[in-house]
């Protein structure tokens, strides 16, 4: 049986020259917990599998310079592009995100009957294009079956040719070499892959990059890591989504459940990363492991902040003019609201793509900053480019690049009832292995609100029970214990088949258990077993967490 990768996006800061530096390595960055709902800073891909049919939609998030922007990606065909939706990604994220939250209760000893016995209330919460084929290299290089214009995006893919004679085309194209790429694309050669080559095109700048669609009609999910170790961090963040009609799991990996008891549940999971990367080691999984951080019906994702809901291309007139006004009433373009940034005007935009339709279509005039220009453009109607400006191809630009992908983004969402959203950190030497991804409907769904309760008791000690119920006694100080190494990341490490029993390579829970209990005894024997028909009061804390994202995704078709 013989395995073609569909998709490997390649670090693009490393591939376009001249170099540029990157504190994380490229695109492929995380940069763990922060404060914040939901860390923008990286890169996701989101997976849709029905039947052959599979969409990859990959988000790509850069700091750099437009102009040394590009990747590589290869292909077993030539499959079809087009826009993706930012906004879907940000509520996918948003919609997603694991919280770990504290509930603290106190006992009332007192008689419950009695005024004094009377729960305390509390309710103060905590912490919380255009396309075209042909016109390739003849003559032992590689041949252009197709250059196309897909948003910001210039794609170019190409066929045939050695590994070597691609290399020399990135070069010649204004790409830059990666050590190690020469090998590796020569392994795909020998699978018979075309390449896409992806860069921004000319005057797009990084505020324009949104999120690539590749559409497949056959495939397994999947994404391709062995080229990606030649650029990759140490522990780099790897996440991807799936909407389908029930859960999604590792088919190639492992599939890891964390120790709870490792969560700092007291400073709202503030470690979670750390023990995502430490469960994902255990050595049960080999380091191939993923966590699922939550499986559950796709309806948590509001699908109507995918586009404005005045959003409409039929009230765009001829009159650019009265087409700036009509932006700004249907809410994406705030022009009205200008202020002065560092002595120039500035517009606000709402979705991504409009700056870059606007400059396409109304370019600034030489000599005059374009928010002026847009904001003010009845001043300057004999400066504007008849030559660029055209209404009805305007308008079907603004559908294609704007209003179909909120539409298409949409609908997939309400023909998905199901989404998963998965974890694993992996370094270099651990990337040998593409995971894969199938479908697994009868398991259980995971919780994106995991809220565990510390319970003060009548003596004033205290103890943490989990959401699980498990309960682990804190110190007199209210702390929880560091355990030492004897205490395992990961709960249990599995083999999860797409039908059948699933196979437990791992469980840990006794050994768990057992520390828990050692600990528990040290720190209140007098609470062993603990039991209390206390009435109690309960103040809520729910905080938001997130880790960084992941800057590859791919499909995979299966030979016989």
């Amino acid at each position: 049986m013989r395995h073609l990768p569909l998709l490997l996006l390649l670090p693009a800061v490393l591939l376009v020259r001249p170099q540029a530096a990157h504190a994380c390595g490229g695109t492929f960055c995380d940069t763990g917990p922060t404060t914040m709902p939901v860390d923008q800073t990286g890169e996701n891909i989101l997976f849709i599998k029905d039947g052959p049919a599979v969409e990859a939609h990959i988000q790509i998030q850069y700091q750099g310079e437009a102009a040394r922007f590009a990747w590589v990606i290869p292909l077993p065909g030539v499959p079809e592009f087009s826009v993706g939706s930012q906004l879907l990604f940000d509520e996918l994220l948003r919609a997603s995100v694991p919280q770990y939250g504290l509930t603290r209760t106190s006992d009332m000893c007192g008689d419950p009957a009695s005024p004094f016995g009377a729960p305390r209330a509390s309710s103060e919460a905590g912490g919380t294009g255009s396309s075209s084929s042909g016109g390739g290299q003849a003559n032992n290089g590689p041949t252009v079956v197709l250059r196309e214009t897909v948003g910001s995006f210039d794609v170019t893919v190409l066929e045939g040719g050695t590994a070597a004679q691609v290399l020399t085309w990135l070069a010649d194209n204004n790409y830059a070499q990666l050590p190690g790429a020469l090998a590796i694309i020569e392994q795909y050669k020998q699978e018979n892959n075309l390449f896409a080559a992806v860069k921004l095109t000319g005057g797009a700048g990084v505020e324009e990059i949104h999120p690539l669609v590749l559409r497949y009609n056959f495939g397994f999910p999947c994404v391709p890591l062995r080229l990606t170790a030649v650029a990759a961090t140490s522990n780099m963040g790897v996440r991807t989504f799936f909407l389908g009609s029930g859960r999604t799991v590792p088919r190639t990996y492992r599939h890891v459940e964390v120790n709870p008891y490792r969560i700092d549940w007291l400073n709202s999971g503030s470690n979670y990363r750390e023990v995502v990367i430490n469960a994902a080691d255990d050595p049960a999984s080999g380091g191939h492991g993923f966590v699922t951080e939550y499986a559950g019906f796709s309806d948590v994702i509001r699908t109507g902040a995918f586009r404005g809901f005045a959003w409409t291309d039929t009230t765009l007139g001829a009159d650019p003019v009265d087409v700036i006004r009509e932006l700004e009433n249907q809410g994406i373009l705030s022009c009205n609201l200008a202020v002065a940034v560092d002595g120039a005007a500035t517009c606000g935009t709402s979705h991504p793509l409009l700056r870059g339709l606007l400059r396409d279509f109304l370019p600034a005039p030489a000599g005059l900053d374009e928010y002026t220009f847009w904001n003010n453009l009845g001043m300057y109607t004999d400066r504007i480019d008849q030559a660029r400006w055209d209404a009805d191809t305007f308008r079907a630009a603004y559908r294609s690049r704007i209003l179909a992908p909120a539409d298409h983004a949409r609908d997939l969402v309400q023909q998905h009832p199901y989404l998963t959203r998965m974890l694993t950190f992996l370094s270099p030497d651990e990337m040998t292995v593409d995971p894969e991804f199938h479908e697994r409907a009868d398991l259980p769904q995971v919780q994106q609100v995991r809220t565990a309760t510390v319970r003060t008791r009548c003596d004033g000690s205290q103890v943490l029970v989990m959401p699980d119920g498990r309960e682990l006694e804190l110190d007199s100080a209210g702390a929880a214990p560091v355990f030492g190494a004897d205490m395992p990341w990961a709960e249990k490490v599995q083999d999860i088949p797409e039908s059948g029993s699933i196979t437990t390579l791992a469980d840990n829970s006794s050994s768990i258990n057992a520390k828990a209990l050692e600990w528990n005894r040290t720190t209140a024997p007098d609470h062993h077993p603990a039991a209390c028909g206390c009435h109690s009061s309960s103040n809520t804390e729910l905080p938001w967490m997130a880790l960084g994202l992941v800057a590859l995704g791919a499909l995979r078709r299966r030979r016989g």
